[in-house]
């Protein structure tokens, strides 16, 4: 098996993780410096969110330059030197791949704009004003707002997915493509092991640009872009083709892996492993961030997802990440822990987002202190990013061990309490809890690439069964605050408890088992045949 399919996945929010010269940004250097931490927690791999050049107006998704490196982060010294620290301690590295808009302080996009006949006008995206004049379309951007703009200089629009600061690329220009898959030769010749694909199925739209279709559930709450349904926008069959020549770049660098981000129906998700060709190694599966938190549902969540899979395709699940609220701000900090417990023993590769390990919550950020363009344009609904990528509290020392300046956002309200060197110091801590859960997959097959068998439960109960051979483990997670009895089956009958969430282990009466409320458990029944 390929070592992604084993690996656990830790994301890393560059401004957010350690600071190392004093100006309240993490950088390169920084994340250097707490490689060891990293190694201390059991992860296999970083993915860093983008550390290019950028205006920042999207805090780095609007990229200036695709080879080189923001010097807010460092340098490109700095990046060969972590690279290198990293794989010295047997951490793979991934970047974050933005393909689907530039900046507008790209230099492509100034020669674009520049003139209608310039030769890199059709790398972008541009079209004459509606017959009735304004906007081509009712294209919405995802940040609210129409999703076109208007070039005074050459009396057309160009589209922008998200702010009017990142045009989208032409992807169905051919020169747009290999200097794109260039980019991706840049960092695998430098030695980077993959990378996340930012927005993947919005890469290709619809070559006609209709206008798309009303959404009859719109509510205002739910943020502008929702207005329509983005049937002509997003998710065109021609992405496909596009993401198979750039698994086919990775596959020509060995053991590499490439990690779509794609927000669809799982039936259409599983399209991005690929058609005809290979596509993406791990179209990213976001269905625990949303889901609700029900044992039955879930249950079906889970089978369901399993039996979508292509033949060959690896799963693989995620509890948050930089764009969505933390996993303790939507189930509380007691269903967190069993929330780590159901991530990391379910089959397939888990990617954990920073400080989530802490039980970090969302952080309330007062209005005079918002950073995220998607809060300051549609403020109240709580659609704003900032509240997840606060800085990382490493101690109780001042700024919380992450830098010697005021952080650029401010920091988790407990950080003197909740905190890195803390927790390291109590026993039944998020932290400790989280490196016996990363340890014990490590070390049971089963549980990093055994089968993953469903076991029929009732009530607040989810259970199911990870087997690698002779070695079977049953996971049973209280969803609930009450207790709940589970019936042990009889190849479980003499398990033994590996693990809870909580302090000491479940009361147990014959076959039968008494789940404290909050609580999960990784029972072992090696060598016994159902």
């Amino acid at each position: 098996m390929s070592w992604w399919e084993r690996a656990v996945i830790y994301q890393i929010y560059p401004r957010s993780f350690q600071d190392s010269n004093s100006d309240g940004i993490g950088d390169l250097k920084g994340i250097e410096q707490r490689l060891d931490y990293l190694v201390e927690l059991g992860v296999d791999a970083i993915w860093i969110s983008p550390i290019f050049p950028s205006p920042m107006a999207d805090f780095g998704y609007d990229v200036a330059d695709y080879c080189g490196i923001d010097p807010r982060f460092g340098t490109l010294g700095d990046f060969d030197a972590l690279l290198a620290s990293a794989h010295q301690r047997g951490l793979k590295l991934l970047l974050d791949f933005v393909p689907n808009h530039s900046s507008d302080e790209h230099p492509w996009f100034l020669e674009s704009r520049s003139s209608r006949d310039n030769p890199r006008r059709d790398w972008y995206i541009w079209r004459d004003p509606a017959p009735g004049g304004g906007p081509p379309n009712n294209w919405i951007s995802d940040f609210g707002g129409p999703a076109w703009e208007w070039d005074k200089a050459t009396s057309q629009y160009y589209y922008h997915a998200f702010l009017k600061e990142q045009p989208d690329l032409n992807w169905r220009n051919p020169a747009v493509e290999r200097a794109m898959l260039d980019v991706l030769r840049f960092w695998f010749d430098r030695g980077v092991d993959g990378f996340r694909i930012d927005v993947l199925w919005h890469m290709v739209k619809h070559a006609d640009f209709p206008d798309n279709p009303p959404n009859p559930a719109f509510t205002p709450a739910m943020g502008e872009m929702h207005q329509v349904l983005q049937l002509h926008s997003t998710d065109q069959p021609e992405v496909h083709g596009i993401a198979a020549e750039m698994r086919a770049v990775a596959d020509s660098y060995g053991e590499r892996v490439l990690i779509g981000e794609i927000y669809l129906p799982v039936e259409r998700l599983m399209d991005y492993y690929g058609r005809e060709r290979p596509g993406v190694h791990l179209p990213f599966n976001f269905q625990l961030i949303e889901a609700p938190w029900e044992a039955r549902s879930l249950a079906e969540l889970i089978a369901g997802y399993e039996a979508a899979l292509p033949e060959g395709g690896w799963p693989n699940w995620v509890l948050g990440n930089h764009d969505r609220p933390r996993v303790a701000a939507r189930r509380g900090e007691a269903q967190a822990r069993v929330a780590a417990m159901l991530l990391l023993t379910l089959r397939g590769t888990p990617t954990i987002y920073y400080g989530d390990e802490l039980g970090l919550s969302d952080v309330l950020i007062p209005a005079d202190e918002v950073q995220d363009p998607r809060e300051l344009r549609e403020p109240g609904l709580g659609l704003g990013r900032d509240p997840v990528r606060t800085p990382m509290p490493w101690s109780d020392a001042p700024f919380a061990g992450f830098s010697k300046a005021v952080p650029w956002l401010p920091l988790n309200l407990d950080w003197r309490e909740r905190n890195v060197e803390r927790q390291r110091r109590q026993p039944s801590s998020m932290l400790r809890f989280y490196q016996q859960l990363i340890s014990l997959r490590h070390e049971k097959k089963a549980l990093c690439i055994g089968a993953f068998l469903p076991v029929e439960a009732e009530g607040n109960v989810l259970a199911y069964e990870r087997r690698y051979g002779q070695e079977r483990l049953l996971i049973l997670l209280n969803l609930g605050s009450g207790q709940e009895r589970f019936v042990l089956p009889e190849w479980a009958a003499e398990a033994r408890p590996l693990l809870s969430t909580l302090k000491g282990v479940p009361r147990r009466t014959g076959r039968a088992l008494t789940l404290r409320g909050d609580e999960g458990v990784i029972l072992a029944a090696e060598g016994q045949r159902q």
